[in-house]
Formats: structure tokens, C-alpha cells, sequence
């Protein structure tokens, strides 16, 4: 059950909207368009707003439609109603196209678009975004775990497409459809995890734990902070974290629930090192400078991580954002260049499906002592 908007665009001579007879001759010929889909349709406001536009409601029985004539000659129409079936749409994608074409000719408009019915506030929320703020709809049908802890929103929830998804703060985080995800933090076929001592930070869905052990690591140690994931993932996502979830301490690996900030203060003293550090951790933020509270923590993480990596031959690999951020992604290579130990860096990029972008991913190392 929810509410459906479908949104209804089309640009016009802006005397068309500025002209009171044209203004009125228009709407009277965008009602024959509308009501084939609404039923008959009575006028009940029409109004004029500041700045020169112009707004018309008309309802039937069971739908309305808004209209809003904007000086310049927007008009931007809404055709919303109530409905049972979510997923049924009254206006479908060929009755939208050919509404299209119909406005084009009628009012001798270049642009008109007609989209899909918006869903409001539907029992089982469908919606999500890119790294970049584009709106994304998923064919979610279940929501299988939901738990608000003391650090975040923690959601598993069921699409026809990309199989059961691990969502935080509304977020999508992991699907089981992503393994391009996880090989493409390890850099996969080009690192050599071999018998080598491995630090993840974060990293609660246990894919890149599973994936890790799957190379014959010497040891692998994982600290996330929220066991909420990590317990919703080992029954959810068995499909990309298998086993390792099931027993915190295995033979060649570690999980720690725990601040990893904390842990890795406390490893630097004992002078540990690792092969390996990955941070899958928080995303490069989205903002107009490198400043705020998820700035400070990624630098914090950086810099302890990069501590704790072999001199030399040791690797930081840490994820990103969608290529698209591209100037967020330009405001995280100048962190990595300022850091508190020099480094080189490198980086990747792989198409995950449940994100439906390419995100980037980086390999960090020290810069060479050697002259």
C-alpha cells in the first residue's frame, strides 16, 4: 500500500504560461491528455504565485492532478493517487511515452517527459541513492532484519535482483551479488595474500574475511564495532561471508567487536605491523571541503593505518566512491598525500551491481627509503 506521484514535465513558449487566455487554453487542452488515466477531472484552485507562476488542482473520484505553470514555461504536472498494489502502476512506461509524444504535438514542445510513478511511503522503502545523489528504486520485496543500535540503523533487506542486501543508515552496503565488490578492495589476482598477517577495519558483512581466507593468509585479524552486522550477516549473507561469521575466533583468524581507532592506538605501541591493512570502513565523504567529523575519522584511520603497515612491502587498501565524485575523490588523494607517513598510491575502479556504479578503490604503500 502507498501513494504513487507520477511526475509529468513538458517546456512551452513562456507566453503561453504569461498570457491569461493561453495560460487558460492550455490547461483545457492538458485535461483530455490526463483523463484517459484519471477519469474526469474538476478544476478546484487555480492561483497565482510569486515570481510569475501559476498553480491549477483539479481532482477526479480516486486521483488528483497539480499543475504548476512556471514563468519561464516549465510546466510540471503530478498525477498522484492511493493504491494497494505498490508495484502496479496506473500509468505504465508505454502509456507514458505515448502521453509524451501526444503533449509534444499538441503544445509544439521540444521536451516532455513522463516518469514512472514515485512510490510515498510504501510499507517496505525502495529506494536509495548513488554516491553522487541520484536517486536509485530497487525491487525490494522483504525486509528480513532491521535493528537500530547505539552506532547506526542495521537493515538486510530481500531484491529480486541482487539477492539479500546489508544496508546501514539507509546506505546500501553489500549485496549478494557483489563480489566484485570484495575482489576489487583485495585488488585480486594482483596482491599476494599468501601467508601474510592481514588487519581489517570494519568489515562486519565478513566478505572480505571470506574472501581473504580463501588465499591462505598466515592470519588475519578483524575489528568491527557493531556486532548487530556481523550476527544479521552470518544468518542473511551466507553466501558471500560463508562460515567465518559463525565463530569469532578461528583457526587462522580473529574477530574483535570493538573501536578500531582504539585497537590500533594500542597495536602501534606493541610495535605491531601487517602485510595488509584494509579499511572498509566509512566512504569517502561527499562535501565541499575536507572538513567535518567523517573527514577527522577518515584521517584518523589513514594515518594508523598506514603506521601499521610493513615499511616498504606492506599495503593500506581501502574503497572510495563512485568515479563520478570526482572531486571528492581529488579531496582524498590530497589526505593521502599529506599524511603523517609519505606514500605512493594507485587506483582502481570495478562496476558493483547492487551500487549500479563503478567505485573506486586504492592501494597504498610507503614510499621507498631506498634512494
Amino acid at each position: 500500500m502507498a501513494g504513487h506521484s507520477v511526475p509529468i514535465d513538458f517546456r512551452v513558449n513562456p507566453a503561453k504560461v504569461s498570457n491569461p487566455v493561453e495560460r487558460k487554453t492550455l490547461l483545457q487542452d492538458l485535461l483530455p491528455l490526463i483523463e484517459p488515466f484519471t477519469g474526469p477531472l474538476i478544476e478546484t484552485s487555480l492561483c497565482e504565485v510569486p515570481g510569475g507562476s501559476h498553480v491549477a488542482l483539479y481532482c477526479s473520484d480516486t486521483m488528483t492532478l497539480a499543475v504548476k505553470l512556471y514563468f519561464n514555461g516549465l510546466i510540471s504536472a503530478t498525477v498522484e493517487y492511493y493504491t494497494d498494489e505498490v508495484n502496479e502502476h496506473k500509468i505504465s512506461n508505454d502509456d507514458g511515452r505515448r502521453l509524451e509524444r501526444q503533449i509534444r504535438e499538441k503544445f509544439d514542445c521540444s521536451v516532455a517527459k513522463v516518469l514512472p510513478a514515485l512510490k510515498r511511503a510504501p510499507s517496505i522503502n525502495p529506494y536509495f541513492t548513488s554516491s553522487d545523489d541520484r536517486i536509485l528504486e530497487y525491487d525490494v520485496d522483504e525486509l528480513l532484519f532491521s535493528e537500530q543500535t547505539e552506532f547506526q540503523k542495521v537493515q538486510i533487506y530481500h531484491t529480486k535482483s541482487f539477492g539479500n542486501m546489508l544496508v546501514l543508515d539507509d546506505l546500501q552496503n553489500l549485496a549478494e551479488s557483489d563480489l566484485a565488490y570484495t575482489h576489487g578492495l583485495m585488488n585480486k589476482g594482483l596482491e599476494n595474500f599468501k601467508e601474510k598477517e592481514i588487519l581489517i577495519l570494519g568489515g562486519g558483512d565478513g566478505a572480505l574475511l571470506w574472501e581473504l581466507l580463501k588465499e591462505k593468509p598466515k592470519y588475519v585479524t578483524m575489528i568491527d564495532i557493531d556486532d548487530a552486522v556481523m550476527r544479521s550477516c552470518a544468518k542473511h549473507l551466507k553466501s558471500v561471508c560463508g562460515d567465518c561469521l559463525d565463530n569469532y575466533d578461528g583457526e587462522h583468524y580473529k574477530i574483535i567487536v570493538g573501536d578500531a581507532i582504539s585497537h590500533m592506538k594500542d597495536m602501534i605501541k606493541e610495535k605491531r605491523t601487517f602485510d595488509y591493512v584494509f579499511a572498509d570502513l566509512t566512504d569517502v565523504p561527499i562535501s565541499p571541503s575536507p572538513r567535518g567529523e567523517l573527514w577527522d575519522f577518515m584521517r584518523a584511520i589513514m594515518n594508523l593505518g598506514t603506521e601499521l603497515v610493513k615499511p616498504d612491502t606492506g599495503k593500506y587498501m581501502t574503497h572510495a566512491t563512485g568515479i563520478q565524485c570526482k572531486k571528492a575523490l581529488t579531496m582524498f588523494e590530497e589526505q593521502l598525500s599529506s599524511l603523517e607517513i609519505p606514500v605512493t598510491f594507485t587506483q582502481t575502479s570495478h562496476y558493483v551491481p547492487s551500487f549500479k556504479e563503478k567505485w573506486c578503490f586504492y592501494q597504498v604503500t610507503h614510499k621507498s627509503l631506498k634512494t
